[in-house]
């Protein structure tokens, strides 16, 4: 029933495997929490990269090429959100507790992303001097992935209190997650453009990778914020190329050389 039911993938050569239905869904929790891990692990070279003055980007591609390690799920940033990572490691850890089992490395994966989005807010605060107390921040993307409306788990959801908490005022901008980041954000100003987000801002950050945010008019920006302050939190400019013209630019793993 299951062959006929998915015949159109076995046409395919889509593997299929049959097992018990303990075994299927520990692959599923399984899949899932190693790949959060394989997020978590990049963030943290991401944090040691920038102690050291190395590029988590040219780390990732190194260990990239490795077949055994593979090239995706190796890109640093604010840490994982959505509907099925946080669930399934959760599941995983409470699975594994209750049978006498504990996996700890997911335990650990699971406290590390969560400390990872309260460490982006600091970067941020870091990037401006260290006090918001009467600064506006511009920010750039809300859900936790760009070409989605899904704000469950987003780090957007630390970030964007955190900054507030330390003293700043919120313009925010997302293609498609406005509507539900409006039940979920309190005080933020909603704008229609990334431009008008950044109007009279002190810094402007990004959040979510969303492809109108890697084609800015760097220039415009510039002009419309009150201060030349970036962070990217998805590494998605060229530090050199952002810093020529004129931006305090801070990214995520990179050293400050922007090599």
């Amino acid at each position: 029933v299951m062959s006929e039911l998915y015949r159109p993938l076995f046409l395919n050569e889509t593997p299929i495997v049959f097992t018990g239905r303990r075994t299927s869904e520990l692959i599923k929790y399984a899949a899932n929490a190693f790949l959060a891990m394989k997020i978590t692990f990049i963030n943290e070279m991401a944090d040691l990269c920038e102690a050291v003055g190395a590029d988590v980007q040219q780390v990732a591609k190194g260990i990239g090429l490795d077949g055994r390690i593979g090239s995706k799920f190796l890109n640093a940033g604010p840490g994982y959100g959505g509907s099925c990572f946080p669930k399934d490691t959760l599941a995983l850890v409470r699975t594994a507790t209750d049978f006498g089992a504990p996996v700890q490395l997911i335990e650990t994966t699971v406290r590390v992303n969560d400390q990872r989005k309260k460490a982006m807010a600091q970067k941020v605060i870091t990037a401006m001097g260290g006090d918001l107390a009467g600064k506006k921040v511009g920010v750039l993307g809300l859900t936790f992935k760009p070409n989605t409306d899904d704000m469950r788990d987003a780090p957007s959801l630390d970030i964007i209190p955190a900054l507030q908490a330390a003293g700043a005022t919120i313009s925010a901008f997302d293609p498609e997650g406005e509507r539900e980041a409006r039940h979920l954000l309190k005080d933020v100003d909603f704008v229609a453009d990334p431009y008008a987000a950044a109007k009279n801002a002190d810094a402007v950050v990004i959040i979510t990778e969303w492809d109108q945010f890697r084609a800015l008019d760097l220039d415009r920006l510039k002009a419309d914020m009150a201060a030349p302050v970036l962070v990217d939190l998805r590494n998605i400019y060229n530090p050199a190329e952002v810093r020529r013209q004129g931006f305090s630019y801070t990214s995520v793993g990179r050293a400050e050389s922007g090599l």
